[in-house]
């Protein structure tokens, strides 16, 4: 896979689940706890829907946006990712001492995997040059006759008559 559009989307994706899954083993761990569930207010709600939807949304727009606003998308989505998951997952944690002993290694498990994840997204974003994008778009071949013919790259469709 030489298309960074669809390494970017494979990763989003791979962080994506990596998340749900994470927060379907919290819900195990208080479904299954005698503590009374904690109550999140509308905002929190809020918070977590927005922060899900990012990276439903760079699955997508990291195919279709083109080069300068994907590279800034994934840059920016990516921080904030990571952002999040550091503060939500180590720094509150550590700092408050609001964990649950018995699901910490597995926060601290799908923490580190996130933030690979999303800083690695991150830097490929980072270090993706326009060149790449160039020799994609305008890509040519030599005919058998020698002459140079423009080929259509499979992210546009050529316009018919």
């Amino acid at each position: 896979m030489h298309d960074i559009k669809q390494r970017l989307s494979l990763f989003w994706l791979f962080a994506l689940l990596n998340y749900l899954y994470a927060d379907v083993l919290a819900l195990f761990d208080i479904i299954g706890s005698r503590d009374p569930a904690p109550h999140l207010s509308q905002w929190a709600l809020l918070g977590s829907a927005v922060l899900m939807e990012i990276p439903i949304a760079m699955i997508v727009a990291s195919r279709l946006l083109p080069f300068k606003s994907n590279r800034l998308s994934n840059i920016i989505a990516g921080a904030i990712e990571t952002l999040a998951v550091v503060s939500m997952q180590f720094v509150y944690p550590l700092a408050s001492g609001a964990w649950h002993e018995h699901m910490f290694a597995s926060y601290v498990f799908f923490g580190t995997v996130e933030t690979v994840c999303t800083s690695v997204i991150v830097w490929q974003a980072w270090t993706w040059s326009g060149t790449e994008v160039r020799s994609d778009e305008t890509a040519s071949t030599t005919s058998s006759k020698g002459v140079r013919m423009k080929v259509s790259s499979p992210t546009t469709h050529p316009q018919s008559s």
